[in-house]
């Protein structure tokens, strides 16, 4: 009976482990259907921004290029890494820790390599090597444009003044709810567009390349990041419902094994029972 105490344990222990993987599902749906419409609905405006900024910066010369635009010799780096503050969602974290340790063991090797952290659990494992110049988590508690803004001014303040030659933003790049793509971007210095000077587009400025270059630059980084935030908010509820549905359906198929094994073992009892009172009625008769 002991092993059957046993086993009625384990089956209540999976079943409420089930109830809650289906519950943590379920939530993570709803905010994913938020969180895309939101990635889906700015991609358009940013990806068109960023290319059309990128054609001007690349048009200007001299004294009239963008600040943000300047090419270094690279010796100081920065690496923003998006990660998310909780666990239980797959490979998600994980992915973007390997990605960062690709890059300073390999892309930037021998270089100075710090870091400013989006997320916990990648603050966790970077903090124990690196030097982690800011923390950023606080900003998913309240996920607004103005709230990136400050953090990618931050970051352009850094890169005018010399700190770092560079700045990379690591993030988990949303597909669909079952996939997401670690994505590395430049986000400083401004790269030049691809084949910008095979580009046939036409465009007419006002008031001046230079004016705008001034005042809408800074407004599509800020953009940027906040794309790169938004576009890892959605793959962490994509990753996290993905892994819940697989943990629930791992935790019913051991349920049902564990029922089955029970069944088993009260039936071999059930019959151990009658075996032992029909030996001894024969035993009384004889």
């Amino acid at each position: 009976m002991a092993n059957l105490k046993e086993l009625r344990s384990r089956i209540t222990s999976v079943s409420s482990t089930m109830q809650i993987t289906s519950a943590m599902k379920m939530v993570s749906a709803a905010k994913l259907n938020k969180a895309q419409q939101a990635i889906t609905a700015m991609r358009p405006y940013a990806d068109k921004l960023t290319e059309l900024l990128q054609s001007l910066s690349a048009s200007l010369e001299g004294d009239s290029a963008s600040v943000y635009a300047e090419q270094r010799e690279v010796n100081k780096v920065l690496i923003v890494a998006i990660a998310s503050n909780r666990g239980l969602a797959g490979a998600f974290n994980s992915n973007i820790i390997k990605a960062v340790k690709g890059l300073y063991e390999n892309d930037y090797a021998g270089k100075q390599v710090d870091f400013m952290t989006i997320g916990k659990k990648v603050n966790d494992v970077v903090s124990k090597t690196h030097t982690v110049i800011a923390n950023k988590s606080g900003v998913f508690d309240d996920l607004t444009f103005a709230n990136v803004a400050d953090i990618a001014e931050e970051l352009m303040e850094t890169f005018t003044n010399g700190s770092y030659d560079k700045i990379v933003v690591v993030y988990n790049k949303f597909r669909n709810a079952a996939s997401q793509d670690v994505t590395t971007e430049q986000f400083l210095p401004i790269l030049p567009i691809e084949n910008a000077t095979a580009s046939n587009i036409d465009y007419i400025f006002e008031p001046s390349k230079e004016e705008i270059v001034e005042q809408l630059i800074p407004k599509s980084l800020k953009t940027q990041l906040y794309k790169a935030i938004r576009d890892s908010f959605a793959s962490e509820h994509g990753a996290r419902m993905t892994a819940m549905h697989k943990a629930t359906d791992n935790a019913t198929e051991l349920r049902d094994a564990l029922k089955l094994s029970y069944n088993k073992a009260r039936q071999a009892a059930i019959t151990n029972e009658i075996l032992e009172i029909v030996g001894g009625a024969e035993a009384l008769n004889s």
